[in-house]
């Protein structure tokens, strides 16, 4: 028997009334639940296998599959489908976490910013891009990939005159280094501060934080291709939806 605490990333739907949920753990990493009769209306596992959903699990394994035995709903975070946007953007969270992580690896830093980021997002009403940029430039940095802002990724020489980001080489290129990646994005001195304030400052900071809506979008478009290029995917499918509900 294992008592662990998890976080909802996805669900499917198994033969008639069963399940199978994608589950970041606190201290198993992501695994596979089989939740047996959680689609029967009276069941106790009803609200606890929803997405999102914070539970204290107790389970056994088998061969295929990690079992409940028991359940305790932690939070729900409900709050987080009463609005569309903000519900697109907890999809994202939970997406990125899904596929950017291998199975079975504890990363309880992981879990924490999952936990922390997810009672953030639910707690707000507007704002919704600045910790969203926040919450991937720390979560990119956790998974190891920490983008270098301080000097030129290259030669390590303080940063002056025009700048660009490499999404190939993790961060930002000096002018004497620019020609070290043609695909590397042009940067100013505005978007490279915004960068560095949202990785060092803790979601409850982020209300104080006066940044420009053309550089948030400028940010998250620079974050999520380096996201995507250090973990090997295409696109991330809740971003479509975001992109449909609020525009480009």
């Amino acid at each position: 028997m294992i008592k662990t605490q998890g976080i909802i990333l996805s669900e499917i739907r198994f033969k008639e009334s069963s399940k199978i949920l994608n589950v970041y753990t606190k201290k198993l990493g992501k695994i596979s639940l089989m939740a047996q009769g959680a689609y029967k209306p009276k069941s106790h596992l009803l609200a606890a296998t929803q997405p999102f959903a914070n539970v204290e699990f107790q389970l056994r394994t088998g061969r295929n599959f990690y079992y409940i035995s028991g359940a305790d709903l932690i939070n729900s975070f409900y709050s987080i489908r009463g609005d569309l946007e903000r519900l697109a953007y907890g999809f994202y969270l939970l997406e990125l976490l899904e596929k950017s992580t291998p199975d079975e690896e504890q990363n309880e830093k992981l879990f924490l910013l999952l936990e922390k980021g997810l009672g953030y997002l639910s707690g707000i009403d507007k704002d919704y891009l600045k910790f969203i940029v926040a919450y991937e430039l720390k979560y990119i940095s956790f998974i190891g990939y920490k983008p270098h802002l301080e000097n030129c990724v290259v030669c390590n020489k303080k940063l002056e005159g025009k700048v660009k980001f490499s999404t190939i080489l993790g961060g930002v290129l000096g002018f004497c280094c620019i020609y070290n990646d043609i695909t590397a994005k042009n940067i100013n001195n505005s978007v490279l501060s915004s960068m560095n304030k949202l990785l060092y400052s803790t979601f409850e900071e982020l209300a104080s934080l006066n940044i420009n809506k053309n550089i948030l979008n400028s940010i998250h478009d620079i974050i999520v291709d380096y996201i995507l290029n250090c973990i090997e995917r295409r696109e991330f499918k809740s971003l479509s939806l975001v992109k449909t509900l609020i525009g480009p």
